[in-house]
């Protein structure tokens, strides 16, 4: 249970800072362009920055609502991380979280392979994206097997259970 539990935490503290750095974004885009200025950095890098920061800040000086899109993007990544608490309660009746958070995982990469060249993003940017399923799903993995083997070993330790596993 503590080894589950402890990845369980990783992922969602995963979700938890993916959520609240997605509400400050003007903010943390003019820190990262003034280190981005201030170390060596690959061009493409800097030159995509620049250009976000400034799409980030024309687009919130002229239209500040449009900054409520990653409110809710924020959101919903917090929203996501309280779906863990059901696993972090009860593992095996719960493992469906677990199997659809990898779902969610894996569903990152068409994301970023169909929506990305529709928003005009770089290919190197949509290799980042997709890292978060890629890194993501590690830890879910690990908790899936977890559950099974407990679920296993608890079926063992109680006579004619049949837990489905």
């Amino acid at each position: 249970m503590k080894a589950i539990r402890a990845w369980l935490l990783v992922f969602v503290i995963g979700l938890v800072l993916s959520g609240v750095t997605a509400f400050p974004l003007v903010t943390e885009v003019r820190v990262l362009t003034d280190v981005l200025h201030a170390v060596p950095a690959p061009d493409a890098l800097v030159a995509w920055i620049d250009r976000v920061r400034e799409g980030l800040e024309a687009t919130g000086t002229n239209y500040p609502f449009i900054a409520y899109g990653t409110d809710w993007l924020a959101f919903a990544h917090l929203m996501i991380a309280i779906a863990f608490w059901g696993p972090w309660r009860d593992p095996v009746r719960n493992i469906w979280v677990i199997e659809w958070g990898m779902i969610c995982c894996l569903a990152i990469i068409p994301l970023a392979l169909i929506a990305g060249p529709i928003r005009e993003l770089p290919w190197w940017w949509l290799l980042i994206d997709m890292s978060f399923g890629v890194f993501g799903i590690i830890p879910l993995i690990v908790v899936r097997r977890l559950i099974k083997r407990m679920a296993t070993d608890s079926a063992r330790s109680v006579p004619n259970v049949d837990v489905g596993v």
